[in-house]
C-alpha cells in the first residue's frame, strides 16, 4: 500500500516530490485564510462606521474593500483548482503502483475471494481515502499553527465567561475542550462502524464473486443461491445503518452545538460593547478556524471508517503474497 509507491524509485518524482509540493501549495492556502480572516476584521468594521454614521464612508472606499477581497479570492480559486488537478494525478500515480505491485503477484493471490475487486477497486479508493485525509490532517495542523496565535491575541478582548468569569486567553481553551469533547464523544459512539464496514465488504464480494461466476458459467448464480447471498448483504446494510443512526444523531447533534458557542463564550463581551464589529468576526472566525482543526477527527471520522475497512482487507491481501514468497523461498532452498 506505501511501498510500492513511496520507496519505489520510479516513483519517486511523483511520491516525494509531489507530497512536497502538495503541502507546500496547502500552506500556501492557509495563508490566503489568514488573509481573508484579516480582511473581514477591517471590513465589517468599515461597514459598522458606514450604519453609525450615513454617509461617513465613501463608497470607493467601500468598493476599495470588495476588490481586495475578490483580488484574494481570485487567487484562491486559481491555486485550488490547479491544487486539485495536480492531486487527482498524484492519485492515480499511487493507484498504478499499488496496482503494478499487484498484479505482479496476481498467480499467488487470485485464488483470495474478491482479489479482483481489491485490485480494481482498492486500490483506487486507498490512495483517494489517503491523500484526501493526508491533505485535511496536514491543513488542520497548518490552519492551527497560523490561527492559534491569531486567537490567542484577540481572546484579550474577551473580559470574561458567563458563569466562569475572567480566564486568560479563554477562547483557546474553549476551542480545545470543545473540540476534544466531540472527538472523544464519536470515537466512542463510533467504536463498532469500522468492524461492520469489514464485514459489509465481506458479504458484498461474495455477491459479485458468485454474480461473475454466473456470467461464465450456466450452473452458478442460481436464484436462490443469489437470493441467499444478497440476503446476507441487506442484513448487514441494515446493521450498519443501525449503527449510523445513533452514530449520526451524536455527530449532528454536537457540530450544530458546537456552532453556537463562541457566541455564548462572547456573550458578556458582546452586551458590553467592548469590541467593533470587525473585531468579533475576526474571533469567530479565527475560533471557528481553530476549533475545525482541532475537529479534523470529529469531521473525518465516517471517512476513517471506510479507510480502516479498505486496510484491513488489503492488508490480509499482502499477507497472502508475503507468505507465497516465503514458501517459495524456502522451496528454492529445501
Amino acid at each position: 500500500m506505501f511501498k510500492s509507491f513511496f520507496l519505489n524509485r520510479r516513483w519517486f518524482h511523483w511520491s516525494i516530490l509531489g507530497s512536497v509540493l502538495i503541502l507546500s501549495v496547502t500552506w500556501y492556502k492557509v495563508q490566503l485564510d489568514v488573509r481573508i480572516n484579516e480582511w473581514f476584521g477591517t471590513f465589517y468594521n468599515l461597514i459598522q462606521e458606514a450604519l453609525s454614521e450615513p454617509n461617513s464612508v465613501p463608497f470607493e472606499q467601500f468598493q476599495d474593500s470588495c476588490i481586495d477581497f475578490l483580488y484574494i479570492a481570485l487567487i484562491y480559486i486559481v491555486v485550488a483548482v490547479l491544487l486539485e488537478f495536480f492531486i487527482r494525478h498524484y492519485v492515480f500515480r499511487w493507484r498504478t503502483a499499488m496496482n503494478d505491485y499487484y498484479v505482479s503477484h496476481w498467480g499467488k493471490i487470485r485464488h483470495i475471494e474478491g482479489a479482483s475487486q481489491r485490485i480494481q477497486e482498492d486500490t483506487m479508493r486507498f490512495a483517494r481515502i489517503v491523500e484526501s485525509l493526508g491533505v485535511s490532517f496536514m491543513r488542520s495542523i497548518m490552519t492551527l499553527f497560523a490561527f492559534l496565535p491569531i486567537l490567542w491575541v484577540l481572546s484579550e478582548n474577551v473580559t470574561e465567561l458567563p458563569w466562569i468569569g475572567e480566564v486568560a486567553h479563554s477562547l483557546v481553551y474553549l476551542a480545545i475542550l470543545s473540540a476534544l469533547f466531540g472527538t472523544v464523544l464519536l470515537a466512542v459512539v463510533g467504536i463498532k462502524l469500522p468492524g461492520l464496514e469489514f464485514n459489509n465488504q465481506k458479504v458484498e464480494a461474495a455477491y459479485r464473486k458468485e454474480l461473475v461466476f454466473g456470467e461464465d458459467h450456466a450452473e452458478r448464480a442460481e436464484p436462490e443461491s443469489l437470493r441467499e447471498l444478497f440476503s446476507n448483504v441487506r442484513r448487514n446494510y441494515f446493521n450498519l445503518y443501525r449503527h449510523y443512526l445513533y452514530f449520526d444523531i451524536a455527530k449532528w447533534s454536537y457540530l450544530q452545538g458546537a456552532v453556537i458557542v463562541p457566541y455564548i463564550a462572547l456573550g458578556p463581551t458582546i452586551v458590553s460593547g467592548a469590541v467593533t464589529l470587525g473585531v468579533l468576526q475576526q474571533i469567530i472566525r479565527a475560533f471557528g478556524k481553530v476549533e475545525d482543526s482541532f475537529q479534523f477527527l470529529v469531521n473525518s471520522w465516517s471517512t476513517i471508517v471506510e479507510l480502516m475497512s479498505i486496510y484491513k482487507r488489503l492488508k490480509g491481501f499482502e499477507e497472502q503474497i508475503d507468505l507465497a514468497i516465503e514458501a517459495e523461498k524456502s522451496a528454492a532452498t529445501g
